[in-house]
């Protein structure tokens, strides 16, 4: 339950690694930092996406911190240093997102019971925004707050998505969905080279993120099984009614990223236009991992939040490209 630092990534000091049980038992590993001041912001939840964990948000943390709040950070089950349902603890796989939502419930009660500083937000990417924002849906998610990074509310590259959901619904039902998807790897991401990568433009950031991969082996998880897919379209199906972002009563910024190939921006955009309480901003030339991009994208994504996120200072630099029509949206308020 430790976390593991390297000499690029090291973990902010003053934090306290805990396993959290969610209700249906299952172990997960988290880690929670105290505010640095007397007079804290809140709390910010980090979650991550599928295949991360928590020392690749070290960076985050360390920037959320320095901002004046306190901060949460847990791996979901089946990846990183929590749960796995299988021996083969490199798969990712989880038979539905219904336990995501419990791993979720069960990161905010210790929040609270540990007594963290309200208001509580969501700073939430990809996998983890499908999660968030299905939790918001119906009226469970813990949060004042929700900002959501390159949401996973549908697959780019995809020709026949629905024949793609259907293919792995089916095999699931039939007894498959512990296998690999096809020509599925137990190789993390950050695996493969950085020339090409879909991820991230910062080779600093990704070479960074391939040496914590690296020293946290089998932490670090490589490609889904079959059972997850069908998990992520029955969420992605769920979210891609029109009643479902006009269901969302928490606040919510949608940060988009311009060059995603893995999750579809228009969708983000789209879903992100229907939200009452508030909007979508789409960072042109950003890849997939906007956190984890080249500083001047970093520093749009932060000039953002910290526009929406109520008391929170501002650090984006003068020469910003960050234009007031595309801070508007995030400085709805719900």
């Amino acid at each position: 339950m430790l976390l593991t630092p390297t000499p690029s990534n090291p973990i902010p000091e003053g934090g306290e690694v805990a396993q959290v049980t969610a209700r249906d038992g299952t172990p997960l590993r988290a880690a929670f930092w105290p505010a640095r001041t007397d007079t804290p912001l809140g709390t910010v939840c980090i979650m991550q996406g599928r295949a991360e964990f928590i020392e690749k948000y070290a960076e985050v943390v360390e920037e959320l911190l320095t901002r004046g709040f306190a901060v949460a950070a847990f791996d979901w089950h089946g990846q990183g240093g929590s749960w796995r349902a299988l021996r083969e603890a490199r798969k990712g796989h989880v038979a539905s997102f219904r336990h995501y939502r419990r791993d979720l419930q069960a990161i905010a009660e210790r929040m609270a019971r540990w007594h963290f500083p309200a208001p509580f937000f969501g700073l939430a990417h990809s996998m983890g925004g499908a999660i968030a924002l299905d939790a918001a849906r119906v009226g469970k998610l813990p949060f004042e707050r929700l900002v959501v990074t390159a949401p996973m509310l549908g697959l780019a590259g995809l020709k026949r998505p629905r024949l793609t959901a259907v293919t792995a619904r089916v095999l699931a039902r039939l007894g498959f969905a512990r296998l690999w998807i096809p020509g599925g790897r137990e190789t993390p991401p950050t695996a493969h080279p950085f020339a090409g990568n879909p991820l991230t433009g910062d080779r600093r950031r990704y070479e960074r993120n391939a040496e914590i991969a690296a020293a946290y082996r089998e932490g670090a998880i490589g490609e889904p099984t079959i059972g997850w897919v069908a998990a992520a379209f029955r969420t992605m199906a769920r979210l891609a009614s029109p009643r479902a972002a006009l269901a969302i009563r928490t606040p919510t910024l949608i940060v988009a990223a311009g060059a995603d190939e893995i999750c579809e921006t228009a969708v983000a955009e789209q879903f992100g236009r229907r939200l009452k309480g508030g909007g979508v901003i789409v960072i042109p030339g950003a890849r997939h991992e906007i956190l984890m991009e080249r500083d001047a994208i970093r520093a749009q994504f932060w000039a953002a939040f910290d526009a929406f996120i109520p008391g929170s200072q501002t650090y984006a630099p003068p020469d910003s490209p960050i234009t007031d029509e595309s801070l508007s949206a995030a400085r709805q308020k719900g």
